[in-house]
């Protein structure tokens, strides 16, 4: 419960948060500066509103997804640090109110720093990049954002973009049954997509629309589609034609032109597919080169009539309102239609005929698939076989102890499972170990162990080389942290690997005793030489060598003395 401390009736969330200054607000939070009182740092509070806090069903929800978005940790993203709820004191008296603590952002969302004037159309192309950057991410995480808008995309002192509210959306939409309904608590149309606007299944390409969206009012200086309600600003997204954001803005150049509409596609199997293929074109359009992308010009599902444009649902509209459905026509003669009859009846004994003597008895629809065996498969093998089958696949990435880092776990639905077209799969793909140990390396090369390293989703960190007389080129000799030291997955360890070459002393002026003493443990083929053209010296000390330094393993190194 919501306690207060001497100072000034401050008042702390869950025995832990002190709630600070009001930052803002939306239309379903209120947004504080607090401090983390355990670990003395400053975090930003959302309380949710109260009109909320009655609904069971939507703070379940809420608490899931708040959940699922603490485990995305991006630069671009905020991050979520905590969620729970607690008594809180309202104008109501004390209600039980759900609330998230997410990083605190230095800065300022897109929306006040448009206020402050439009942005250069390279610094739009940035920020959406950036935008893309962190919708690839969860995308991978299996999380659709569902609210990409620009008072969720934060904008610190020092330019770097980071995304926040990721799952509240869906808590929201999961626990509203209209457009108006969602759209009062999320503030906005504008940004929805064809499918959200329909009440359709959402997935990723749901929010590159709403991307789309966003880079139109970038550029434009506006979004594309308003009206005086949630459900007029709806309809416009299913069923109008977008006006081309170079009629509001001529300086707009035809390649970002081009990114814009085919992002605005309504059908979404047409528009961008993923947020990397999104950022691609986008750098392409950049640089002046006109991206490969589908017509744009033919996917706002509008229709046309004598060089009206007219969309599928105004057509409907006029249909009703003048009598019904389309006119009728002369009755065609009574031989064609018996003709007709027979011709189908003929088709329909042939099909049954067919399907009774000569189809296979195994039939699978050609709108089904069947889901392959993938456990311990390398994640990109895995990928590539679902998309080549024409699955939707959703990568979510999770520890485990017993499957190597970067290979797939298990998938849902499991292998052998038959599925619909329109039905993704998750691939559950491995990250190693929880609290991975340092392996051994004994005997072990730099990419052996580097291998060993990456299966249980640890990474080579700095190598240093060290000269050896015995171990080869690349073996690994010593690795920091030491053997068994347990680290978190992404650690890297530092390793010290073998040259695979000596530094061969110069031994000139010493005795011969002392020579081979020097250059005996080295691995060398030593030849000691006498020489009689010079005098005899006490302890037959060395007057040649042929060769000194850095050499390879296993030189041929000749010393000589003089023997009188």
């Amino acid at each position: 419960m919501s306690e207060s401390t001497d100072v000034g009736e401050q008042r702390i969330l869950a025995g832990r948060y002190a709630i600070g200054e009001f930052i803002g607000q939306g239309g379903m939070s209120t947004v504080y500066r607090g401090t983390d009182t355990k670990l003395g740092r400053q975090v930003a509070i959302k309380v949710m509103k109260a009109n909320l806090a009655g609904d069971e069903q939507f703070r379940t929800r809420f608490r899931q997804e708040a959940q699922s978005a603490s485990r995305l940790a991006h630069p671009s993203v905020v991050r979520v640090l905590d969620a729970g709820d607690d008594l809180i004191q309202t104008a109501d008296g004390p209600q039980r109110l759900p609330f998230i603590v997410m990083e605190f952002v230095d800065g300022q969302n897109l929306r006040q720093l448009l206020s402050q004037g439009p942005l250069s159309h390279a610094e739009a192309c940035r920020v959406v990049d950036a935008v893309l950057t962190a919708l690839e991410y969860s995308h991978r995480a299996g999380i659709v954002h569902r609210d990409i808008k620009p008072a969720n995309i934060m904008i610190t002192r020092s330019g770097q973009v980071k995304v926040m509210d990721f799952g509240i959306a869906r808590a929201v939409s999961e626990t509203s049954s209209t457009v108006q309904q969602t759209t009062a608590i999320l503030g906005t149309a504008a940004y929805f997509s064809p499918e959200q606007a329909k009440g359709e299944t959402v997935d990723a390409r749901t929010d590159l629309y709403s991307v789309g969206v966003l880079l139109y009012e970038l550029l434009a200086g506006d979004v594309p589609f308003r009206g005086d309600t949630a459900v007029a600003v709806a309809y416009q997204h299913v069923s109008e034609r977008p006006q081309p954001p170079t009629e509001r803005n001529p300086s707009i150049s035809p390649e970002l032109e081009r990114i814009v509409l085919h992002a605005l596609s309504k059908d979404r199997a047409r528009r961008f597919q993923s947020a990397s293929e999104f950022r691609e074109a986008l750098a392409l359009a950049l640089s002046g080169t006109m991206p490969k992308l589908g017509g744009s010009e033919d996917q706002t599902n509008v229709l046309f009539s004598g060089g009206d444009e007219v969309s599928e649902s105004e057509l409907a509209l006029r249909q009703l309102s003048e009598g019904g459905g389309t006119r009728t026509q002369s009755r065609p003669p009574v031989m064609w239609t018996w003709a007709a009859i027979l011709t189908v009846g003929a088709v329909i004994i042939a099909v049954v005929f067919w399907l009774m003597t000569l189809a296979p008895k195994d039939i699978q629809p050609s709108n089904t698939r069947q889901v392959p065996e993938l456990v311990n498969v390398e994640k990109d093998a895995a990928l590539k076989t679902l998309k080549d089958m024409g699955i939707v696949a959703v990568p979510v990435e999770q520890s485990d102890d017993k499957v190597a880092s970067g290979h797939v776990i298990s998938t849902d639905p499991a292998g052998g499972s038959k599925i619909d077209l329109d039905t993704s799969v998750r691939v559950l793909i491995s990250t190693g170990p929880v609290s991975p140990d340092v392996p051994d390396f004994q005997n072990l090369s730099v990419a052996e162990y580097t291998k060993k390293l990456e299966d249980l989703g640890l990474s080579i960190g700095v190598i240093k080389k060290q000269d050896d007389a015995v171990a080869p080129a690349d073996r690994v000799l010593a690795v920091s942290p030491a053997v068994g030291t347990g680290l978190k997955p992404g650690d890297s360890v530092q390793i010290t690997i073998a040259s695979g070459s000596v530094n061969v002393p110069d031994v000139k002026g010493q005795s011969l005793d002392a020579a081979k003493s020097l250059l005996s443990g080295l691995g060398l083929d030593v030849t000691v030489t006498p020489r009689n053209s010079c005098p005899q010296a006490a302890n037959l000390p060395i007057v040649e060598q042929s060769t000194a330094g850095q050499q390879p393993q296993g030189t041929k190194l000749e010393i000589f003395y003089c023997a009188g």
